[in-house]
């Protein structure tokens, strides 16, 4: 099996770095400073994913979900995190020590998130900046957002590769939607956002509990 496997495709939050509690930090401020109820943080885990309008959506009461409440809730969420994206967020656990073995093992790496696009290309550069990404995509109005698989298809056009010869890994069921739509192969991770059965019922072909737990799938 492991031999068809020529790259990797990453999601970024939840999956290469742990966000969640600069994520859920700056939108319990934004929400407080408007006189709206706040979230647990592990309440993020189900509010991010899609994008930072779903996120708001999903964060407001649901008598509140509407244009002229969104719109500036928006850009504050936006100052908020500008001034606190990298208090928290670190790779997890085991992930430098993944990219070091995929890149000594030739495996081309790639990066696709729902994050916005600014985000996704400077938290890559300064949390994860030791190894080498031949595509680094995140949210923007010309990228389809996932589970869209078009940004896919391209990074895997773009890498000279067949969609299957290269796996998405993901801790998301909009991850995993977007593996089975492009054609790749869909590994789920336990230690991010989201759970087994909303990964398995998504369509992942393979669980993983740890970052080392994906080196096996390149084995000879």
């Amino acid at each position: 099996m492991s031999a068809i496997y020529k790259a990797v495709c990453f999601d970024l939050d939840g999956t290469l770095l742990d966000t969640l509690d600069d994520l859920a930090d700056s939108a319990n401020r934004t929400l407080r400073e408007h006189g709206l109820p706040v979230h647990p943080v592990e309440a993020y885990k189900y509010f991010v994913g899609d994008g930072r309008r779903a996120m708001a959506l999903r964060a407001l009461p649901e008598d509140r979900r509407d244009e002229a409440t969104l719109t500036p809730l928006l850009a504050h969420i936006g100052e908020e995190y500008e001034k606190r994206w990298m208090d928290h967020s670190r790779p997890y656990e085991g992930i430098p020590e993944l990219l070091d073995a995929l890149t000594a093992r030739g495996v081309r790496l790639a990066i696709l998130s729902n994050k916005p696009h600014s985000y996704t290309e400077v938290m890559v550069s300064r949390l994860l900046p030791d190894w080498s990404y031949e595509f680094v995509v995140g949210e923007s109005p010309s990228v389809p957002r996932k589970p869209d698989p078009s940004v896919a298809l391209q990074i895997v056009e773009g890498m000279g590769i067949k969609p299957g010869e290269c796996l998405y890994i993901g801790d998301s069921g909009v991850d995993m939607q977007t593996a089975t739509a492009a054609g790749l192969y869909g590994v789920g991770v336990l230690w991010g956002f989201r759970t087994a059965d909303e990964l398995l019922s998504n369509g992942a072909e393979a669980l993983v509990e740890k970052p080392a737990d994906i080196i096996p799938l390149f084995q000879d």
